[in-house]
């Protein structure tokens, strides 16, 4: 008896499954057209870039996993538990985390000019409408508090609008000479900045690769360390290089290294040298010429120049960020347009795998600390000048000097006018940190 229900229930079964199978024909023939193209980007990814390729797959075997919830609808009672199979971050190699930085930036060509954006990290792309990206630094940057200061509300408030204009609107640049502050404009309460989800979401752009803890970003701490320069002029102080020469700005001229973020840095030079008085090295170097190994090309030049400089107790990555064609970082400060300034922090540390202990970053503690003053200065003297500091993965390079500061200097969508004219407060700035 059992025998024949077992036949029965066979025969109803085969049954069910050809009938299945003719209605839903079509259905399993593109399920079996995708796979096989799957299959076959698979395997090209894996010849080319070995090591990089990740995807997540449900247990078995994923095109009959398919086939069999359409043929047996009834059977899909198991729960399915998933696993991921891919080469964790720790197996990569150094090179290819180098590159993986990189990648957190915009391409740019030999002009300078964004060819690529990525998504994430600094340079999101906005969406067509010029609205910004809630993953952007820039688009959380609204009006940072300050303690009921209306002028400095007016003054965020003005370049919000000026942020997500379209370019080819631009108003005419206003060149006349910027002024260093010589008072704050606003004061920020310690009560408030030792709220940490006060400080994170007035201070920090915190990427979603990477995490932040509240000790790392305690007030007491940061505002405590001495960011003064450690000896006098008789050698040099300050570092100032560029990991990405090459980017360039709006107007920037094809082969004219001085209107690219090259430019700016010599500005920069030539205001701490002449105004303040700093002993400072500008190095010119072109390490982006393979923009995937801009950094690991900088790190050994960066070594020899410390090495050969054992003085230097600042080093400034200067950069320019890459943002969509729409949006324009610009602010005014004391009558004259400017460029908006970033300070970008690496802390070596992912969402996946927490600490990365072969990105060690013995001085993250002091890199934050620098930023943070530099930025609190930025706030208090020139509201409005600075975006959030953005706070990523990886190490970029801030691994060689306790007193390291990367900076995005505007974007592609900034003239080299505006850009230069963002050295001015920036030079006095540092100044402010480096010697008050």
């Amino acid at each position: 008896m059992k025998n024949k229900y077992g036949k029965y229930l066979m025969g109803m079964l085969v049954v069910t499954a050809l009938v299945t199978f003719f209605v839903q024909r079509q259905e399993l023939w593109s399920i079996g057209k995708k796979a096989a193209v799957k299959m076959a980007g698979t395997a090209v990814v894996d010849v080319l870039a070995p090591g990089l390729h990740y995807e997540e797959k449900e247990n078995g075997n994923h095109f009959l996993a398919k086939v069999e919830k359409i043929l047996f609808p009834i059977a899909d009672y198991t729960v399915q538990i998933q696993s991921y199979e891919t080469d964790a971050e720790s197996t990569l190699s150094y090179e290819m985390i180098l590159a993986m930085e990189a990648l957190d930036e915009n391409y740019v060509d030999e002009d300078g000019q964004v060819v690529m954006q990525n998504n994430g990290g600094t340079d999101s792309p906005q969406p067509a409408d010029g609205t910004q990206n809630a993953d952007n630094p820039q688009a959380a940057d609204g009006a940072q508090s300050t303690d009921n200061s209306q002028a400095a509300a007016n003054a965020q408030n003005s370049d919000t609008s000026q942020e997500t204009s379209n370019s080819a609107e631009q108003t005419s640049l206003t060149v006349a000479p910027p002024i260093a502050a010589t008072q704050k404009a606003v004061e920020y309460s310690l009560d408030k900045l030792n709220d940490f989800d006060y400080l994170v979401q007035n201070f920090y752009q915190v990427d979603s690769t990477t995490t932040v803890k509240s000790d790392q970003l305690n007030v007491a701490a940061l505002t405590g360390k001495n960011m003064k320069i450690a000896h006098d002029a008789g050698t040099p102080q300050i570092l100032i290089y560029h990991t990405h020469s090459l980017e360039g700005y709006a107007d920037s001229i094809p082969g004219d290294k001085s209107t690219t973020v090259v430019g700016v840095g010599d500005y920069l030079t030539e205001l701490l040298t002449q105004q303040y008085g700093y002993n400072v090295i500008h190095d010119t170097g072109e390490y982006d010429t393979i923009r995937d190994k801009a950094y690991s090309k900088a790190a050994p030049a960066l070594e020899q120049i410390l090495a050969d400089n054992p003085g230097i107790d600042v080093v400034i990555d200067l950069h320019r960020d890459g943002v969509g064609e729409n949006t324009r970082l610009v602010t005014n400060v004391n009558g004259t347009d400017m460029a908006k300034v970033m300070f970008f922090n690496g802390l070596s540390r992912t969402t996946k795998l927490g600490d990365i202990a072969y990105l060690y970053n013995p001085y993250i503690a002091d890199n934050l600390a620098f930023s943070f003053q530099m930025q609190l200065a930025a706030a208090e003297y020139y509201p409005g000048y600075t975006r959030k500091i953005y706070l990523k993965g990886y190490r970029f390079n801030m691994h060689y000097c306790p007193k390291t500061l990367l900076v995005e200097v505007g974007a592609q969508t900034n003239t080299v006018q505006e850009a230069k004219n963002a050295m001015v407060p920036l030079a006095d700035i540092l100044n402010k940190v480096l010697s008050e």
